[in-house]
């Protein structure tokens, strides 16, 4: 899959390079990308076999649990062309916060 957005993500975890967990929240990121870049989801059941915790939800959003579900990563995947799209990464609090199907 291609993904972008990676900048986003990039921005998040710099502003917070401080806070506790940071670091292992931006390794599991990575090995989230690491996956979505090999992948070639076509289907939300193809998203569900690497990932069966993710949530999916309508057109093409779906809910990502990063560092043992303190963090979430919303993304928008285009199957048939094969984009993956970030849209938001932050904790639950900050989840809370933004409407999943909107971003």
């Amino acid at each position: 899959m291609i993904v972008i957005g990676r900048d986003l993500v990039s921005a998040y975890f710099a502003k917070r390079a401080s806070h506790k967990g940071i670091k292992a929240a931006k390794s599991q990121f990575d090995a989230w990308l690491k996956i979505a870049e090999s992948s070639n989801w076509r289907t939300p059941e193809d998203v569900k076999k690497a990932h069966p915790k993710a949530s999916i939800l309508k057109a093409g959003r779906v809910i990502f649990n990063i560092k043992g579900n303190d963090f979430r990563l919303i993304v928008l995947i285009q199957y048939q062309a094969g984009v993956v799209s970030i849209r938001f990464i932050g904790t639950h609090e900050e989840y809370d916060r933004v409407g999943a199907e909107n971003v």
